[in-house]
């Protein structure tokens, strides 16, 4: 056998593979506590098409000031997206605060 048509041959299926395999990247949707509901629902519907194309979707909760005496203003904000992806996604990662942020990611649900 010739080893460059070998070598040749191996590329190529390389190639098909990598053509074929998915990328799921980590999308960011940002809100803040006091986010009123026109703006949540646009947010909302970012994160649902970022989910359809199979993509993970962290949701982040920025405090500013006084805000950060108040996080469980920010939990029912991530509760609340929670409940309106619940078709399209799944908790990955429960709700954590790091400093001024409160984040958690969601996943899209296998089919």
């Amino acid at each position: 056998m010739d080893f460059g048509k070998f070598k040749y041959q191996q590329a190529k299926r390389a190639s098909e593979a990598k053509k074929k395999q998915v990328r799921v990247e980590l999308k960011e949707v940002k809100m803040r506590p006091k986010t009123d509901e026109h703006d949540f629902q646009f947010k909302i519907k970012h994160a649902r098409r970022f989910l359809e194309e199979g993509n993970k979707v962290k949701l982040t909760i920025m405090f500013r000031g006084r805000e950060n005496a108040h996080p469980e203003r920010g939990l029912m904000q991530l509760e609340k997206a929670v409940e309106a992806l619940k078709d399209l996604g799944q908790v990955e990662s429960r709700p954590n605060k790091m400093g001024r942020f409160m984040s958690m990611v969601v996943g899209p649900i296998k089919k």
